[in-house]
């Protein structure tokens, strides 16, 4: 019996298979001609030539895929070498229309294999979930273009290049930053352009294979042709695509039912969130976010009382006022952080040994800021307004988006106690719209890269496309006095420091004094090297080299030098001074090295403990004048500059007192979540007994940041004062 039936099945078998021939003898005609084939065969050499000269980039990689991914980018030029070579031709009409609807919903599987493998994924990494929103979202993409076009070759055309430029984009910010490419980053366009001269755009290995992609992609668009359908069928399927397209998309922007469904960003962890869902629904998710919109339940009139019960709670403290008003200096020093919080290893030697010392006088610990790798105007806001990045749409830049009008900061408190204001930034001015922001706040003067360095120098650097090197030799012929200006192609910390001395000295001596500073001397591009950087830390845990771990901790090492310069100098002066000096984030250098120290496979599968220990740099409030020593476990940037206030001895706003009471039960808010005072760590998405308190404050947030009509401005500033505008452009 069962012979007979396997005999049967094998019958069947023979039949179909000679049905399935026949039909393709009859339907499929594969052609070809003799420039095709050349042109095929130049391509493959072409592009076999190039993978060979750039394997390095696959062969360096440290895990045992490299040989496939090798092998699948030798494969691919020969199958676009065919592709070129040979066409295939459906004879019958009706099978040219069934095969061109098939093949719409098919291209979405080919365009996310390309875009995905630029986000360093394989499809079988992603969630169910994840796939499918992808394969719809981009099958949506198709469906606009055919609505608009009826031509799948304009589809292959507009929507894989378009797709695959924003994926590139994302890949290199990735192996830059270290953190994935967000809508909100069109924002700061400007700043990115200004640093892209300082990164090695290395040939990546996930770059070139999505490039092969593409190609396949694109020789098959030129290839294929739209069949003819009739008009009322034309019409039908262009109007069906373009309803459809509309109805998904109105609901995605203008209701909660995708949100409520589980269909949003990570969003307190997006790197995690672009390898589950992909780059395509990740990037296209954040773009509903970039509004801010009214928190629920806002009353502008109940804002003033959510203040009022902490600023009634909060009990001043008595701190050693010194007789006169001291001056205060602010340094946010770019990418500073003591990577040991994440996990141990050895160097050479102590890379900040002054910074590990200083306790005398000295208030310091661990700063919790809202960014890793990239983002400082964030951390930068945070210190400034006491207000959160936590509340804003996630990936945001408050000083890109959202600050255009003039706002309450330390620099309106401290001026309203009749102190200058300077704000320092040794890089040009337009980044991070600083000049503008710097206006809001009401700073009286801006001193930029362009007051110590003549454009036509910058101009003519710029112009060279050369490295560090060539602009040191321009700074040596224009400025020979000048020998520390400069480590790698920035403004060093140590003439940075130079440059506040010099300021503090020319000051006006009837104010006290205020100057906030974001340095720029341990920006990324840690591959450089350069005559002027000494490369004197290495790491001698392990037993892989990091190049640039051990280069971004010989600047850590220089910015140890000269911050001991500059305390040891004002330990001389007479008048009382502050010092408040923070990191605004943790660098980006290997993932590998920052893996093995915090003992993890992934940094997509952090606890949300780990997470936060990437969020922490140092500070340190130094006093040339007795204060009281204290060491802070945890603090975030939202308080420091109400911390600050209050070692001084100055008055403070109820916004301040507000934020200073709430940091006694909730010591840390930021972006990955937030931490009370019993040391316990929450995610935003958790519904905890301290909803009801972040809730409030993220209305308090509101009315400060967005609500300009009924803003409560006798909570954020000093009674009277008003925001000056500064002096665009002044010379210094």
């Amino acid at each position: 019996m069962m012979e007979m039936v396997l005999d049967r099945i094998s019958r069947n078998s023979r039949k179909l298979c000679k049905a399935l021939c026949l039909w393709f003898k009859n339907n499929i005609l594969i052609t070809s001609s003799k420039s095709c084939i050349i042109t095929g065969m130049i391509f493959t050499a072409v592009l076999l030539l190039f993978t060979m000269i750039s394997r390095a980039s696959f062969l360096l990689l440290d895990n045992a895929s490299k040989w496939l991914l090798l092998a699948v980018a030798l494969v691919l030029p020969l199958i676009i070498g065919l592709e070129i070579a040979y066409t295939i031709k459906v004879k019958a009409e009706y099978a040219k229309k069934i095969f061109s609807v098939v093949l719409i919903f098919l291209l979405p599987f080919l365009t996310i294999t390309m875009t995905e493998c630029l986000n360093c994924i394989f499809i079988y990494d992603m969630t169910y979930l994840g796939f499918f929103a992808n394969y719809v979202l981009i099958l949506l993409f198709y469906f606009l273009v055919f609505s608009l076009s009826g031509s799948i070759k304009l589809c292959i055309f507009i929507i894989n290049p378009f797709l695959y430029l924003f994926a590139l984009a994302h890949a290199y910010i990735v192996d830059f930053r270290g953190t994935p490419f967000l809508p909100m980053d069109f924002s700061g366009i400007t700043t990115a352009m200004n640093v892209a001269g300082t990164y090695n755009f290395k040939i990546l290995y996930n770059v070139i294979i999505a490039t092969y992609l593409l190609i396949f992609i694109m020789v098959l668009g030129i290839k294929i042709k739209t069949p003819k359908f009739n008009a009322i069928v034309k019409i039908t399927l262009r109007s069906f695509m373009g309803a459809f397209f509309a109805v998904l998309i109105s609901l995605f922007y203008f209701t909660t039912v995708f949100a409520d469904a589980g269909v949003k960003p990570d969003f307190w962890n997006q790197t995690r969130g672009y390898k589950n869902y992909g780059f395509v629904f990740s990037f296209f998710c954040n773009t509903k976010y970039l509004f801010m919109s009214v928190p629920n339940g806002y009353a502008a009139e109940e804002v003033g009382n959510y203040v009022s019960e902490n600023a009634t709670a909060y009990n001043e403290p008595t701190v050693n006022t010194p007789k006169s008003a001291p001056n205060i200096i602010c340094i946010m020093n770019e990418s500073l952080a003591d990577m040991k919080v994440l996990g141990e290893f050895s160097t050479n030697e102590d890379y900040m040994p002054f910074m590990h010392s200083l306790n005398e006088n000295t208030i310091r610990g661990n700063l919790y800021v809202p960014v890793i790798g990239a983002g400082t105007s964030n951390t930068e806001f945070e210190f400034l307004t006491g207000n959160s990045v936590a509340f804003l749409p996630s990936g945001s830049n408050a000083y890109m988006l959202y600050i255009k009008n003039p706002m309450a900061s330390l620099v309106s408190t401290l001026e309203a106690q009749g102190y200058s204001s300077v704000a320092f930034h040794p890089y040009y001015a337009s980044g991070w719209h600083r000049t503008s922001v710097y206006e809001y706040f009401g700073f009286d003067r801006f001193i930029s890269l362009e007051n110590l360095i003549d454009t036509s120098v910058l101009q003519e650097y710029s112009d060279s496309g050369e490295g560090p090197d060539y602009l040191q030799s321009l700074i040596d012929s224009y400025y020979p006095d000048r020998q520390n200006m400069l480590i790698r192609q920035y403004i060093s910390d140590s003439y940075n420091y130079d440059t506040i001395i010099d300021n503090y000295e020319n000051r006006d001596k009837s104010k006290p004094y205020f100057i906030f500073n974001v340095t720029m001397q341990n920006h990324g591009g840690y591959t450089v090297s350069s005559s002027n950087f000494n490369e004197c830390i290495s790491i001698t845990s392990g037993e892989k080299y990091y190049n640039k771990a051990s280069k971004y901790l010989s600047l850590v090492k220089a910015s140890d030098n000269a911050f001991e310069g500059l305390i040891n100098y004002f330990s001389a002066v007479k008048e009382p001074t502050i010092i408040c000096m923070f990191g605004d984030h943790q660098p980006s250098i290997e993932t590998e090295f920052i893996s093995s120290i915090m003992g993890v496979d992934s940094l997509s599968d952090l606890t949300k403990e780990q997470e936060q220990q990437r969020h922490i740099t140092p500070f340190y409030i130094w006093a040339n004048y007795d204060i009281e020593e204290q060491y802070i476990e945890k603090i975030s940037s939202n308080y420091l500059s109400s911390l600050l206030l209050k070692t001084a001895g100055l008055k403070l706003t109820e916004y301040n007192k507000y934020l200073l009471n709430l940091s006694k039960t909730l010591p840390v808010i930021d972006t990955v979540g937030y931490i009370d005072n019993q040391n316990v760590y929450y995610r935003w998405s958790e519904d905890t007994e301290y909803s009801d308190t972040l809730k409030k404050y993220e209305k308090i947030q509101y009315n400060n940041v967005f609500d300009n009509v009924n803003k409560k401005t006798d909570m954020f500033y000093l009674n009277g004062f008003t925001i000056n505008t500064v002096v665009d452009g002044e010379e210094e």
